[in-house]
C-alpha cells in the first residue's frame, strides 16, 4: 500500500507539471473505485484551472475555485504524467488531461478513490479525525507521552494509529521502533518520556529519509515520473526476517501482528 512517503513523493512529481494549468478534458473509463466517481465531477473541474495540490495523510486534495477533488491511491494506485495521446491500459481509470499532457489514474485493486469536496476540506469525514502529521511541530514526545498513557495496546499499533498521528505506516513503524530500541509489542502505556523523544525523533527521520529518496518500492508503487522509490535499500529489519540484526548480529524475529510483518530483534530492542 502507498505510504506516507509514497503519496508525497506523487505529489512533488505531478505538481511541476500541472499546478496552474488548465484541465481541458476529463476522462473517465471506470467510476467504480472504493467509492463511485461522483457524477457531477466532470462538469466541475472540466476546463478549470488546478490552484494547487497538497497533502493530507495519504490524501491529496487538488485545489479549484469551487472546491476539492480528493484522490485516495488504495491499495494499488498510483498517479503519472503522460503524454495525452498515450493509449490507455487496463486499470487506467481515469485521465485529468492538461492540453499535451494528462495525469493517469492506475489502480488494479480498484480501492483508491476520486470524490469532490465542497467548503473546509479538513472538516470532511474522511479527514476530520486525522491525527497530527509526523513531519510537523504539533507531533512532539510531550504529545505522544500524554497520548500513551494507560493504553494497552502495543506500541507498534499504538503509533500506526491514524487518530493519533497520521503516515506511521507498517515499514516505517518497524524501522524507527527498531531506530528507537522499542520492543513492537511492548503496551504503549509503558514508554518513558526518553522513549517517546527517541520515538518522535526516528519517526521523523525515517519518513523524511524516505521522501528525500522517493519512498519506498513496493510492489505496485511507482512515483509521478513512473520510477520506483529506492529506500528499499536501507530498511534495517522490514523484510529482513531471520537475518543478522546490524547491530548485535543476533537474528532478528518475524511476528504477525494484525495480520502484518512485524520484524525486531529481542536482544536490542527492550
Amino acid at each position: 500500500m502507498p505510504e506516507l512517503p509514497e503519496v508525497e513523493t506523487t505529489l512533488r512529481g505531478i505538481m511541476p507539471h500541472i499546478q496552474k494549468r488548465k484541465i481541458s478534458k476529463v476522462v473517465i473509463r471506470q467510476p467504480r473505485l472504493r467509492w463511485p466517481i461522483p457524477d457531477e465531477l466532470v462538469g466541475l473541474v472540466e476546463g478549470q484551472q488546478l490552484l494547487n495540490i497538497s497533502r493530507r495523510g495519504k490524501y491529496l486534495l487538488f485545489e479549484f475555485a469551487q472546491g476539492y477533488a480528493l484522490i485516495h491511491l488504495g491499495m494499488s494506485g498510483s498517479l503519472r504524467i503522460v503524454s495525452a495521446n498515450t493509449p490507455a491500459n487496463a486499470h487506467d481509470h481515469f485521465d485529468w488531461v492538461f492540453g499535451d499532457i494528462a495525469l493517469r489514474y492506475h489502480d488494479p485493486r480498484r480501492f483508491g478513490c476520486l470524490l469532490w469536496l465542497e467548503g473546509e476540506p479538513q472538516e470532511h469525514k474522511l479527514l476530520a479525525a486525522l491525527g497530527p502529521e509526523p513531519l510537523t511541530e504539533e507531533f512532539t514526545a510531550d504529545y505522544l507521552y500524554k497520548r500513551s498513557r494507560k493504553r494497552t495496546q502495543a506500541v507498534k499499533q499504538f503509533i500506526m494509529d491514524s487518530h493519533l498521528v497520521v503516515g506511521v505506516g507498517n515499514i516505517y513503524a518497524n524501522e524507527s521502533l527498531f531506530m528507537s530500541r522499542i520492543k513492537p509489542i511492548r503496551k504503549a502505556g509503558t514508554l518513558t518520556r526518553q522513549n517517546c523523544e527517541d520515538l518522535v525523533r526516528n519517526i521523523k527521520f525515517v519518513l523524511a529519509r524516505s521522501i528525500e529518496q522517493g519512498g519506498t518500492t513496493l510492489r505496485d508503487f511507482v512515483g509521478g515520473d513512473g520510477k520506483p522509490g529506492y529506500f528499499k535499500q536501507q530498511l534495517l529489519v522490514y523484510g529482513r526476517g531471520g537475518e543478522a540484526c546490524t547491530e548485535c548480529g543476533k537474528f532478528l524475529k518475524e511476528v504477525r501482528m494484525n495480520d502484518r510483518t512485524t520484524v525486531y530483534c529481542v536482544d536490542c530492542q527492550k
